[in-house]
């Protein structure tokens, strides 16, 4: 059996036309993607962030973070004396900082988010909040009974505050004193 092509003169000239047209037809290639974060000014830089606080406690750590990253650090502590034990039928005690028994602590919550330029210097913006058994201790709830007893739950303190500011990456530390006297401490270093 015998197979048999025939091209008509025009198509076969229309197809080494097309054929010839993609060859010699210029590529449009978009421009090349610029990773920043993997610039030396976007690598991941070690921040120890300080916090000195009288009603809220000390608690000092350090970690790495990149460029347009954020971090949030938390930390709970026993108020002086001892933890306050609080009754789960206390207002906003889903909102309060527990220890694993119920009891009420100090805690510090802080997110720390950094954008370093381009000439080093890092623009942090810093979210702070905190709170604290008040030192006066417990009061009673709004005449809430449990069991028979006055309803206890603990008066709280609390603070919240967001900061902007620049600093340096190359080791220097910069302190900030908010509102309420807390001392936050940070220092970067690559």
């Amino acid at each position: 059996m015998r197979v048999c092509l025939t091209f008509s003169t025009v198509s076969m000239a229309a197809c080494l036309v097309c054929a010839g047209a993609a060859m010699t037809a210029p590529v449009f290639a978009a421009p090349p993607i610029t990773i920043t974060s993997q610039a030396s000014t976007d690598g991941p830089i070690r921040y120890t962030v300080k916090v000195t606080s009288k009603q809220f406690g000390n608690a000092q750590e350090t970690r790495a973070i990149r460029s347009g990253q954020s971090d949030d650090y938390t930390w709970k502590m026993t108020p002086p004396g001892s933890a306050i034990q609080v009754a789960e039928d206390c207002p906003g005690y889903a909102s309060l900082a527990l220890d694993a028994n119920g009891a009420m602590m100090r805690q510090i919550q802080l997110r720390l988010a950094p954008v370093v330029a381009a000439d080093g210097t890092a623009n942090v913006q810093l979210s702070f909040q905190a709170q604290a058994p008040a030192p006066r201790g417990i009061k009673g709830a709004n005449g809430a009974k449990q069991t028979d007893k006055a309803l206890k739950c603990p008066a709280s303190i609390t603070a919240s505050q967001v900061v902007r500011f620049t600093m340096p990456t190359n080791g220097r530390s910069k302190t900030l004193t908010l509102n309420d006297g807390t001392q936050i401490s940070l220092t970067a270093r690559r």
